[in-house]
């Protein structure tokens, strides 16, 4: 189960992880905590679309269906209302999912945690991965409810208790991950207009701290990945060069999505390579 705040997040975050497990016979859920109602329009071909601009949430149900059946993941809503990312001396928007105490907010994540029974959890971390209101309340939530899914004394209502046994931070953007792609990509396309780009990309994340515990070879899902994020049009350009980079480079320089482990009930030995190593192979199916 990956909890994310936004759709269109779980296609920049761990698409391609996903795709490997389902491949493999792993059941995923994929789980939005908002329906991305503030967020703005960030592909100018989209710009054109009367819905985007009449019906943004509904838009963005459309694009997340689509990433869904590009990758072919379980998907559900929590539900709650984009908190948007307003200045410094702007207020939230009454009732936003930031604003939710978390016990309130995480009520409906742990009933699906209780249904779903995943053996590993993935969010962000203390900070969101960026500091985003909801990024930083997906991760309240995401803790508060792996920890109240196993207390059979919390929220009786939702279903008999559950422990999540292993829990993880995506740690995909890294310092380490952004000089290994570009220097790749200076050796086998010294020529190519996204070095300029990428550039900018490694001097906003220098100095970084690798803190992942766990990379996933991900070179076979590469594909799938970017259809999922491409599926997002109203948020990601198709040729975002943030986003989008060329997959023999990828596959060459860095192949794996990047996880930090957290907290685990089963013996593990870190590096891994597998989100699921130290789970018994019947539990992990």
């Amino acid at each position: 189960m990956a909890v994310h705040a936004h759709p269109d997040d779980e296609s920049s975050k761990g698409a391609a992880t996903y795709a490997r497990y389902l491949a493999e016979g792993a059941e995923v859920m994929v789980v939005s905590c908002t329906g991305g109602q503030r967020g703005d329009i960030l592909n100018p071909a989209v710009e054109d679309v009367p819905m985007a601009h009449r019906d943004i949430a509904g838009l963005r149900r459309i694009e997340m269906a689509a990433a869904q059946a590009a990758v072919g993941f379980e998907h559900r809503w929590l539900g709650y209302f984009d908190s948007g990312l307003p200045e410094a001396d702007e207020p939230l928007p009454a009732n936003c999912f930031a604003l939710i105490p978390v016990e309130i907010s995480a009520a409906p994540l742990v009933r699906l945690i209780r249904e779903f029974r995943p053996h590993v959890l993935t969010s962000y971390d203390e900070q969101g991965g960026y500091p985003h209101p909801d990024h930083i309340r997906s991760h309240d939530v995401a803790a508060y409810a792996l920890e109240a899914a196993a207390d059979p004394e919390r929220y009786p209502e939702a279903g008999e208790p559950w422990q999540v046994l292993k829990y993880y931070y995506d740690r995909l953007f890294s310092t380490q991950r952004a000089r290994a792609i570009y220097q790749r990509l200076t050796e086998v396309a010294p020529d190519s207009p996204l070095l300029e780009e990428f550039a900018k990309m490694r001097r906003w994340m220098e100095e970084t701290p690798y803190l992942a515990t766990t990379r996933v070879y991900v070179g076979d899902h590469l594909e799938a990945r970017d259809a999922a994020l491409r599926a997002h049009a109203s948020q990601v350009a198709p040729d975002h060069p943030f986003f989008f980079w060329p997959n023999d480079v990828v596959r060459e320089a860095w192949p794996t999505d990047d996880y930090q482990l957290i907290d685990a009930k089963v013996p593990v030995v870190t590096p891994e390579t597998d989100l699921f190593a130290g789970i018994p192979e019947g539990e992990a199916e």
